[in-house]
């Protein structure tokens, strides 16, 4: 699907679905609003999945992979040569996020959206728009056309991923330096000051930090990204993973499946999504608060509580991964709980 088709599929969720998955929460052993966010939550995937039963034991994690060219300025503490690795040790099974995902029988699907180099690896989606983006403090990161097309291989991946039965989807990413892009797209997005929305990302010096706030003011001050306007905002200072997660939570509000959100790189992606299109953030869960200084931001202009605050910030999409083990145990005890009729306990009651 084109992005236009695929924002015109997005439909409202099951209010019927929704319905019925709260009185049932109120008609199990169990106090009224006890699991808190997570029954909410179960109630959202009722809604999406259109069903009072739903479920997600087939679930996937897509990884975008993708260099940026703004680790020219210094802003990171490692060379981008470390994307392509991580993307490789990824086909191996090797990194954080598919040693988390294995362990809930999660699959990962590393994707090549615009990693520097070629990579190798029989698991990794070839889906390479462009070497890495530009040095968004010279150029725009991409052009638009470019942006597109990143956006559109999302919403393809996310419906391949349908047709293979996958009932949920969390987003991930890989790259050097894109704490940078995320920082540049949410002050572009909010208004918000360079200097609030831009951390240390991993591990950056004082002085190193000063230079990568230097780097979003400086591409702001040149390109003038339109706040209104997502994608002149992504195609001037965002990145291919970014772009690739737009895509992805696009594609998997059309096609009717949940995703989940991991740190503060796909909370910026998901705020492209919605802006793009409003209706998609009803099928968008909030795993954890991301510990960079943008996403508590990201996540308030996304109207997102999230089930975590552990203070992660790996990313790959590994907080996704920690929030949807939560999603199994609050559905574990959803679908298992006797009534309070069958158990000879007086239900509880509404108190004002």
């Amino acid at each position: 699907m084109t992005l236009e088709q695929t924002i015109a599929s997005v439909r409202p969720l099951c209010g019927a679905s929704m319905q019925a998955t709260r009185e049932r929460f109120s008609a199990i052993a169990m106090p009224i609003g006890s699991l808190g966010l997570l029954q909410e939550a179960v109630v959202q995937l009722a809604g999406i999945r259109r069903t009072p039963r739903p479920s997600i034991a087939k679930r996937a994690c897509v990884v975008f992979c993708a260099d940026n060219g703004v680790v020219a300025q210094g802003v990171t503490q490692c060379g981008q040569e470390v994307t392509a690795a991580v993307a490789e040790n990824m086909d191996k099974g090797l990194s954080t996020v598919c040693l988390m995902a294995q362990h809930i029988g999660m699959t990962v699907f590393p994707v090549d959206i615009g990693v520097a180099r070629p990579v190798c690896g029989s698991r990794i989606l070839q889906k390479n728009i462009r070497r890495g983006t530009a040095d968004m403090t010279r150029e725009a990161a991409m052009t638009r056309q470019e942006a597109v097309r990143a956006v559109e291989t999302g919403i393809a991946l996310a419906a391949d991923c349908v047709k293979q039965g996958y009932t949920l989807l969390c987003g991930g990413e890989m790259g050097i330096g894109n704490t940078t892009t995320s920082a540049a797209v949410t002050a572009a997005l909010t208004g918000a000051d360079a200097r609030t929305v831009t951390g240390r990302g991993a591990g950056l010096s004082t002085e190193g930090l000063a230079r990568k706030v230097h780097a979003v003011e400086t591409a702001l001050a040149l390109h003038r990204p339109d706040g209104e306007d997502a994608l002149d905002v992504l195609h001037k200072v965002g990145g291919l993973d970014i772009a690739g997660l737009c895509g992805l939570y696009l594609g998997a509000a059309a096609c009717g499946v949940p995703a989940v959100l991991d740190g503060v790189i796909s909370c910026a992606a998901a705020l492209l999504a919605v802006r793009l299109c409003p209706a998609a953030a009803d099928y968008l869960l909030a795993a954890h608060c991301p510990a960079e200084p943008a996403g508590a931001l990201l996540l308030k202009a996304l109207g997102k509580q999230p089930f975590l605050t552990a203070g992660m910030r790996l990313g790959e999409g590994t907080g996704a991964v920690a929030g949807v083990s939560l999603l199994d145990l609050t559905l574990a005890a959803y679908d298992g709980m006797p009534r309070f009729d069958e158990v000879g306990i007086e239900a509880y009651q509404p108190q004002r």
